[in-house]
């Protein structure tokens, strides 16, 4: 597996409102999933903007790209999809899981809980008719150098995935962190003391030490066009 087996796909975007981007002002964000050929087959991380209720709709504004439409630009059907990976289960990475059914759909089992048991999502894009989970508690290698690492800040059971690619590790952060200066900026924070800063200094997140350990070359996302390099 190489970095050009991964393949970023357009599933859309919305409109974030100023109440959420924390600057007083509304922002237009993309949504991304990827396509890695794994040895484990075909894996789709992520399956874009699902359907929602008129207040979400009303809040958020999406234009949503259908998924199989999105694939079929880079090529792909969704019949040759072997496994699907989800970051989380909010509305806007779980869109397409139900063109999926009977194929495997990885995520943790935290994660799963709350989707299904607390007012957190859209109940028809994950309990839907074939669904197939696969739950995870904690780390998974997938497939040789496929690894499943949780990463949790976002939401309490957000995933993220390593790729060891022969050209170098790719990392799939999904929303772990929104964009790649934020990756930067934990990055910096995870070495301020290698780098002689004295406290206090910010700390990463908890899980960036074990993502660091695969020695990444590139980190993608899913709401961020921007691609981090050390």
């Amino acid at each position: 597996m190489r970095t050009k087996d991964v393949t970023r796909i357009d599933l859309g975007t919305f409109v974030r409102p100023p109440e959420e981007t924390g600057t007083g002002a509304s922002r237009v964000e993309v949504v991304y999933g990827y396509l890695a050929r794994t040895p484990a087959g075909l894996m789709l991380l992520d399956t874009g903007l699902g359907a929602a209720d008129e207040e979400t709709d009303a809040w958020y504004r999406p234009r949503r790209i259908d998924i199989a439409d999105a694939l079929h630009r880079v090529g792909v059907a969704v019949d040759d999809i072997a496994l699907v990976v989800n970051c989380h289960l909010h509305f806007d990475h779980i869109g397409g899981n139900p063109r999926f059914a009977g194929r495997p759909i990885h995520c943790q089992r935290r994660e799963l809980h709350t989707a299904q048991t607390e007012e957190y999502t859209f109940l028809d894009l994950v309990d839907f008719a074939g669904a197939q989970y696969e739950v995870l508690d904690g780390e998974a290698e997938l497939a040789p150098g496929v690894h499943v690492i949780p990463t949790p800040g976002h939401v309490a059971g957000h995933q993220s995935v390593v790729l060891e690619c022969e050209d170098g590790t790719l990392v799939w952060a999904g929303q772990a962190l929104d964009t790649a200066s934020a990756w930067s900026a934990d990055v910096l924070a995870a070495r301020a003391r290698e780098l002689g800063h004295v406290d206090p200094l910010p700390a990463p997140g908890p899980w960036l030490a074990r993502i660091l350990e695969f020695d990444p070359k590139r980190v993608v996302f899913a709401h961020d066009s921007a691609v981090w390099v050390p």
